[in-house]
């Protein structure tokens, strides 16, 4: 099946990107000035990302919050208009189906950003188990991130009103003259805003950005450097069907009015085991590591205890820019995954060591007030 393009092909061939298959579209590995040097450039000042392949899904009618509760571990009717959360949809075994972001648009109305492999699954999932709501993708709508230190900056010129928000919280603004929504919100660790607006103002849009001279075209090589350092999980790699969100050292997702001894515990798909997860532990848990020496582990390789027996597996792996070093993350047996345990990541048949470490690696920058 051929790969789609979003409505910014012709901007990154033009930019001098380099195009490959992602999740059924051809998208911007990385543009001239190479992975690095972008991954610097957004937190230095501001980045422009294409997230158009990823999916926006509407679910309207009086009955969304109680059938969306159902499928997502969170409190919605805490969620006030214009404000999101992020959160995952879970399986009957416990498992994550897909990571998101639900915005409350209005007093029955949401929006749901979810990953591009996952968007057609997605919708599938909801309409399984929602009949008495209006559920579809957005249609005709393009989504870009900007992000980096310099990104208030510019919203602060162009829509004053998004510039304010605080993070996890959106607005109807325009961009000279162009209607768009604008959430405070970003998946680099910086702080930053995504925007959504109709595919037909959408590159007139993006070249109002990036007529700023700090602001460039940002690739896919980057963004995962960006959130591997900021410690947020990549689905299918780092969390999937076969993890539950406490193994994922993701269970702040859960709103805790949903999780035992709250005003609305359990009642979504898998509730049993994760809510005794939360109470009786697990048995193997992201953590993030730092490497000995220059070169990455990456996803794959084994980890090793001082005995050499395999305790876990690496999930993401690479070279944090801002940090000058090598860094990871990965799944480890509960009783190694105390920060500052010595492990081994076994690469082309050698230990490399590896330590255990804090996660983010790098202060997340988001604007909270």
């Amino acid at each position: 099946m051929d790969n789609k393009k979003t409505i910014f092909y012709d901007s990154h061939v033009a930019a001098h990107g380099n195009m490959a298959p992602f999740a059924g579209y051809l998208m911007p590995v990385n543009y001239s000035a190479g992975i690095i040097k972008e991954h610097l450039h957004t937190r230095s000042n501001a980045g422009l990302f294409d997230v158009c392949h990823m999916g926006q899904i509407l679910i309207k009618g009086k009955n969304a919050v109680s059938s969306l509760e159902k499928l997502i571990p969170v409190d919605l009717d805490a969620l006030k208009i214009n404000q999101q959360l992020y959160s995952v949809f879970t399986s009957p075994d416990g498992g994550v189906l897909d990571d998101l972001i639900i915005t409350r648009w209005a007093e029955d109305c949401f929006l749901l950003v979810v990953n591009a492999a996952s968007k057609d699954q997605d919708l599938e999932h909801l309409k399984r188990y929602i009949t008495e709501c209006d559920i579809s993708l957005m249609p005709h709508h393009s989504l870009m991130a900007l992000q980096g230190l310099r990104a208030v900056e510019m919203m602060s010129e162009l829509a004053p009103e998004a510039a304010s928000l605080q993070f996890m919280h959106g607005c109807c603004s325009d961009i000279n003259g162009i209607a768009c929504y604008i959430t405070r919100s970003g998946y680099t660790g910086e702080d930053g805003f995504e925007i959504s607006v109709a595919d037909e103002y959408a590159v007139e849009l993006s070249a109002h950005l990036l007529a700023y001279d700090y602001c460039q075209w940002i690739g896919l090589g980057a963004r995962d450097s960006l959130r591997l350092e900021a410690g947020l999980c990549l689905y299918g790699h780092d969390m999937d069907k076969n993890t539950s969100p406490v193994e994922a050292s993701i269970g702040w997702s859960i709103s805790r009015s949903r999780r035992t001894g709250g005003n609305k515990a359990g009642g979504f798909l898998g509730s049993d085991l994760i809510l005794q997860q939360f109470s009786h532990g697990v048995k193997k848990r992201r953590v993030g590591f730092v490497v000995d020496g220059r070169s990455p582990v990456r996803e794959g390789a084994d980890i090793t205890d001082s005995n050499g027996q395999i305790v876990g597996k690496i999930t993401s792996g690479g070279f944090g820019p801002t940090l000058q070093a090598p860094i990871a993350m990965g799944y480890v047996s509960e009783e190694n995954s105390n920060e500052g345990s010595r492990l081994n990541a076994i690469v082309r048949g050698k230990p490399r060591p590896i330590k255990v470490a804090r996660m983010p690696f790098v202060t997340q920058r988001y604007y909270r007030g």
